[in-house]
């Protein structure tokens, strides 16, 4: 039996975004290791980025969307949730990240698949899902996924004084200049769900009225 696309477009993403988030872990901690650090260091190092933590929202929501009953991961909310932050990856990727460093080799690959294929891959299955259960509020929610990251930046930078992204790096920056990008990437973001909310009524009011 053929697989249905809202079924097999998620299952596409999942495949993809846990072979490359497993990827990127393995060559994290083999470059890591290599320079002289601990396994524990480099996994810890592995979690600290945006990108790393979002693919695996997009990994579990995509997988959840396999199910055959509603849950909490594979809900409106979770896929609003998930597809506006894998967006701001791949938007922050493009115009902040791609132009200073040039992976290569099986770095590409991970490269690629977690800022590139799976925003495309994860907002299509966003589009062939089932529509109109969000409102407009769904956006101020939906900020709290950054919002709660970039404490987590700051708390971890205080910690080892580390910081993913030069646009948050505490160690570089003022503070009014930390406190700029953190709210233009607030910003940016409730946009983002905004423009998902809105195209997801009028996905919603398009299905319906092609049904009648």
């Amino acid at each position: 039996m053929r697989m249905p696309l809202q079924k097999s477009i998620p299952a596409m993403t999942a495949l993809v975004v846990w072979f490359c988030l497993g990827l990127q872990l393995v060559l994290t901690v083999d470059r890591m290791t290599g320079e002289g650090a601990t396994i524990v260091e480099a996994v810890w190092r592995f979690f600290g980025f945006f990108t790393i933590l979002t693919n695996i929202a997009v990994g579990v929501v995509s997988t959840a969307m396999l199910l055959p009953k509603p849950t909490i991961f594979n809900g409106a909310r979770a896929r609003l949730y998930t597809a506006a932050s894998i967006a701001l990856v791949g938007f922050v990727y493009s115009v902040a990240l791609r132009a200073i460093w040039s992976p290569t080799g099986w770095q590409l690959v991970a490269d690629r698949g977690l800022h590139d294929v799976s925003p495309i891959m994860f907002l299509l299955a966003w589009f062939i899902a089932d529509h109109g259960k969000l409102v407009w509020r769904d956006a101020l929610w939906a900020v709290a996924a950054p919002v709660a990251y970039l404490l987590y930046a700051v708390i971890r930078g205080a910690f080892d004084g580390w910081y993913a992204y030069w646009f948050l790096d505490l160690n570089q920056l003022s503070g009014f200049e930390f406190i700029r990008n953190t709210i233009v990437i607030a910003i940016v973001f409730c946009l983002f769900a905004l423009a998902l909310i809105a195209l997801d009524k009028w996905l919603a009011r398009r299905r319906s009225a092609a049904t009648v």
